[in-house]
C-alpha cells in the first residue's frame, strides 16, 4: 500500500482540481455552476443542466486517499421497489467508474471513487461526463418504475 499524500500534496491536488473544474465549466455550456464547500471538507459542487432531469449536481470530495463523487438521482420509490432495485443492480453491471446505491431516506444515488494519486483533468472530465450521461439515460425510466401510477395517465 502506498503512503497517502501529505497535506502539501493534497493542497496541490486541490488547486489542480479547482483549475480543471474551472476549465471544464468554461468549456461546456451544460455546466451552469461550480461551488465549493464551506466546511472543513474539501468539496466541489458541479451543477449541470440536463434534458431528462432538469439539473444534476455532482458532489466531488477530496479525501486523503480517495476522490469521491456522487449525485442524487431520485427519491425513494413509492411502488415497485423490488423491480426498481433489480433494475439498478443490472445497470450497475454495465457501469464503469460509478454505481447506483441507496442513500439517506432510501433515495437513489450514483456514486464512485478513485485514488487521489491518479486524479487529472481527464479523470474529472470523465467523472462529470459519466455522472451526467448516466443520470440522463436512466432518470425517466427509473421514475416510471418507482412512480408508475403517476405516469399511468400519460401512457
Amino acid at each position: 500500500m502506498s503512503n497517502p499524500p501529505d497535506r502539501s500534496e493534497l493542497v496541490v491536488i486541490e488547486r489542480c482540481i479547482d483549475e480543471w473544474i474551472g476549465e471544464l465549466h468554461a468549456e461546456y455550456d451544460h455546466i451552469v455552476a461550480v461551488d465549493r464547500g464551506e466546511d472543513d471538507v474539501i468539496r466541489w459542487y458541479v451543477r449541470m443542466r440536463g434534458e431528462d432531469k432538469e439539473f444534476t449536481t455532482v458532489w466531488i470530495t477530496l479525501g486523503q486517499r480517495m476522490l469521491r463523487y456522487e449525485t442524487y438521482v431520485m427519491p425513494a420509490p413509492e411502488e415497485n421497489e423490488q423491480t426498481l432495485y433489480e433494475n439498478l443492480l443490472r445497470r450497475n453491471e454495465r457501469l464503469v467508474g460509478a454505481h447506483f446505491s441507496i442513500g439517506e431516506e432510501d433515495a437513489v444515488y450514483l456514486r464512485g471513487e478513485l485514488p487521489t494519486s491518479v486524479v487529472d483533468k481527464d479523470h474529472i472530465d470523465r467523472i462529470l461526463g459519466t455522472m451526467y450521461a448516466t443520470v440522463e439515460q436512466t432518470f425517466q425510466a427509473l421514475l416510471r418504475i418507482g412512480y408508475a401510477s403517476r405516469f399511468a395517465a400519460d401512457d
